[in-house]
């Protein structure tokens, strides 16, 4: 009788599986792609004058984004389609794309609304949203009568 022996895996390779393993992977908007969503990945930075949200979204257009503040939530949103061509002297193909994403982020209570910017430069989303002034307390003087 010929004994063969499987090498065993040792413990960091089964918790490497377990936590790759996408049953246990949670299944919010704000992860990588997977299959076919296509999520974009988002800086956020503070600064002392505002908030910026950067989105990574290349080769998008400024027309595929929608962008919607309800109550103190922000909601970034993106529809493209892409088409790619290739041909030569056999065949055709042509390929359609259609990815679409929502993100959407709990603003807090010392953002101004009514200043919040965007703009699209190279393949980057930026939001800037710009904090409240400090509101300082009432001050004065209580004479006693």
């Amino acid at each position: 009788m010929t004994r063969v022996r499987f090498a065993q895996p040792g413990f960091p390779a089964i918790v490497e599986r377990f936590f790759n393993d996408e049953r246990f992977q949670p299944h919010t908007d704000h992860l990588a792609p997977r299959g076919d969503r296509h999520i974009p990945a988002v800086n956020v930075k503070e600064t002392d004058a505002a908030f910026v949200i950067e989105v990574a979204a290349p080769g998008m257009k400024k027309e595929d984004f929608s962008i919607n503040l309800q109550e103190d939530r922000l909601i970034i949103s993106g529809n493209h389609e892409a088409i790619a061509e290739e041909s030569n002297e056999k065949y055709t193909r042509r390929e359609f794309g259609v990815y679409s994403f929502q993100r959407s982020f709990v603003l807090p209570k010392n953002v101004q609304y009514d200043d919040i910017a965007a703009a699209y430069t190279d393949g980057i989303l930026q939001l800037t949203l710009p904090k409240k002034g400090e509101e300082k307390p009432l001050q004065r003087q209580i004479n006693v009568g």
